[in-house]
């Protein structure tokens, strides 16, 4: 290896293809600066073996299912608590041999991550199913059962029979058998996955309100009540998005 450079090696150890025996390789490599760099890939590996086994752990509850021959969704919302915008639904099914182990409850990642491991669920999932549950419905419903007809159109918008659904802490109104879990979008590997689909969609979604609706700072607080947001109210007074059954937003009525 003496005769790469550590830049040469660097990327050598960042293609998949090449690092297993760049690393074999590197080991004995007497620069200190090609040993920093194994140091970090050994980090590197840890990580990532982590992520592995915790992927595998959480992965149980669909094995519990799929072992049976039963098809799964896992089911998760974005957008109970802003003062503005909708309240957006995922309902995602998996293949079995899913692999993508950094799918976590989108909350744990950074935007740049989420935004990425949408792309790949979007690509790999057997079916994607989004609800989005307008202002008027929260406010004519409230917010807990919006949220519930928002998952059930979600359910129903998928392409595939499903025979069971894994739920984050709610009950959908279908004629699914569900299982509900505490905190279920860090149990469960679908839920994970809804929790990323419903969170991006929404994200973007107030992306593009945020242009319309310039005044509130969409695009940084995805509507919920920050002190731009609030300046803003306070100035401009509501807009159609703002949710008039929300105690911050009746003074403003």
């Amino acid at each position: 290896m003496s005769h790469l450079t550590i830049s040469q090696i660097k990327k050598l150890l960042a293609q998949q293809s090449t690092a297993d025996y760049i690393w074999d390789q590197i080991k004995d490599d007497p620069r200190q600066g090609v040993q920093k760099l194994a140091i970090s890939h050994q980090k590197k590996l840890i990580q990532q073996e982590r992520l592995k086994q915790n992927f595998e752990q959480r992965l149980q509850i669909e094995k519990h299912f799929w072992k049976q021959g039963q098809v799964v969704a896992g089911i998760d919302e974005v957008g109970r608590g802003p003062l503005a915008g909708p309240v957006v639904t995922a309902a995602v099914v998996l293949p079995a041999n899913i692999d993508l182990w950094e799918i976590n409850d989108s909350k744990q990642l950074s935007a740049v991550k989420r935004r990425q491991l949408y792309a790949q669920i979007l690509a790999v999932a057997l079916d994607v199913s989004v609800g989005v549950g307008e202002r008027q419905l929260i406010d004519e419903k409230d917010i807990y059962h919006a949220t519930e007809i928002t998952m059930a159109q979600a359910v129903q918008q998928l392409n595939i029979k499903v025979d069971h659904l894994l739920v984050d802490a709610m009950h959908v109104p279908v004629n699914v058998a569900q299982t509900k879990f505490i905190k279920g979008d860090a149990r469960s590997i679908s839920i994970g996955a809804a929790s990323i689909i419903a969170k991006v969609y929404r994200d973007e979604l107030m992306q593009t309100y945020a242009q319309i609706y310039p005044h509130y700072g969409f695009e940084n607080n995805a509507g919920y009540g920050t002190k731009e947001h609030l300046s803003g109210l306070a100035t401009y007074g509501i807009c159609p998005l703002h949710r008039h059954s929300f105690a911050p937003i009746k003074k403003y009525l």
